[in-house]
């Protein structure tokens, strides 16, 4: 194996894949026909299952109707909404994070919040839709998808945070053709964090 430094990188390689060599090896060497191993006189009809595997595991069958392809556990959630054939454009957004605070919380630090979103009770989410009568539009809030559709817009909006969609607020502002929806968020341990 001394020899390995010598050697290009690619006969290296195969020197190192091929594994241990008779003498009557090299004597194929030396006519041209290149490193001969037990892996190279293999090919794809070679492939088969080791001998100590286990059996394949069975399909479980479903119960309710056989004819589902998939079950409701697989499917995201907005996902039913998502509709590359609509070709109206998706209007701008922006999410904020707010929080109550009082004055004890801003002056005193008295409580345990801090300015971060870990600290947010709810999500604001601000939509730009000008030349858009409040009529036109179609608002559907699930726990992790916000589905808008106008006349000229629409959009799909996978939340960052899980939302309680029945305590949700909405107002439209004509005068700067702007939708703000106000998400109250659903976290872990929010009964100890603002309790």
């Amino acid at each position: 194996m001394a020899g390995n430094a010598a050697l290009p990188p690619l006969l290296a390689l195969a020197e190192l894949l091929s594994g241990p060599r008779d003498e009557d090896d090299d004597d194929d060497d030396h006519l041209g026909q290149g490193p001969s191993s037990a892996a190279s006189a293999l090919g794809p009809g070679h492939i088969t299952a080791p001998k100590s595997v286990e059996p394949a595991a069975t399909t479980h069958v479903k119960s309710g109707n056989s004819k589902e392809i998939w079950s409701a556990e697989e499917v995201p959630e907005g996902s039913e909404y998502d509709d590359s054939w609509d070709s109206r454009e998706q209007p701008e957004y922006e999410i904020l994070f707010k929080q109550q605070v009082g004055t004890e919380d801003l002056f005193l630090g008295m409580s345990r919040k801090d300015p971060s979103t870990a600290c947010c009770e709810a999500m604001l989410v601000k939509i730009q839709l000008p030349d858009t009568k409040i009529s036109d539009i179609t608002l559907d809030i699930k726990e992790k998808v916000l589905d808008l559709r106008s006349s000229k817009k629409k959009l799909l909006l996978h939340l960052p945070h899980p939302v309680d969609p029945n305590s949700g607020k909405a107002r439209f502002l004509p005068e700067k053709g702007t939708l703000e929806i106000t998400l109250r968020m659903k976290r872990e341990l929010d009964f100890i964090n603002f309790a």
